[in-house]
């Protein structure tokens, strides 16, 4: 796996297979392409990071800053080597479950990238519904800001009274959805 694009672009990095499914180059070119300059400068939270594949893009791309939260100390190490490889600066570690983070963070994001496991089978938590309706995503939104969900190609997207579905965009097995909070997608 590597960084596309932006002062890291081409570098690789490390993926722990163990507990991440990462998202493809494909998909983060796509993903990328539709949130533009949005990126620069932005405020970015990877919830579900895995590798920090996601954040890792956003700072090389321009990023301000971006939080990575993974409940996995596997994962965690990763991160930490993939930011010490990549050199990008800005970047905060965080191992937790990703609700639990929620209830207690108190930064407002840009942008939120959410990538969890996908659902495979009808017990498995399907968490983009879920951090939807915990109501703890929208105080760390920015006004104006963007929620990007990765789910399976199979999986409906969350609908929520509070959140917009403002995209959505299917790559092989992988549907990226982008939400925006429904005040906001008003104006």
């Amino acid at each position: 796996m590597r960084i596309i694009a932006g002062k890291a672009g081409r570098m690789t990095i490390k993926v722990p297979h163990a507990v991440a499914r990462p998202t493809t180059d494909f998909v983060r070119q796509g993903m990328f392409s539709i949130l533009g300059d949005l990126v620069i400068d932005a405020c970015v939270a990877d919830l579900f990071a895995g590798s920090g594949a996601l954040g890792l893009e956003a700072l090389s791309r321009g990023a301000g800053s971006c939080t990575f939260v993974d409940e996995s100390t596997h994962a965690v190490k990763t991160i930490r080597e993939n930011l010490n490889t990549t050199r990008l600066q800005n970047g905060r570690v965080v191992n937790s479950e990703v609700v639990s983070f929620l209830k207690k963070d108190l930064i407002r994001y840009h942008l939120i990238f959410a990538d969890p496991p996908y659902v495979k089978h009808p017990l498995d938590t399907e968490w983009v519904g879920k951090i939807l309706d915990s109501g703890l995503l929208l105080p760390r939104l920015e006004k104006g800001g963007m929620l990007y969900a990765e789910v399976s190609s199979k999986t409906p997207a969350p609908e929520n009274p509070d959140w917009k579905l403002v995209d959505r965009r299917q790559y092989g097995s992988s549907a990226i959805l982008l939400y925006q909070a429904e005040a906001t997608s008003a104006l």
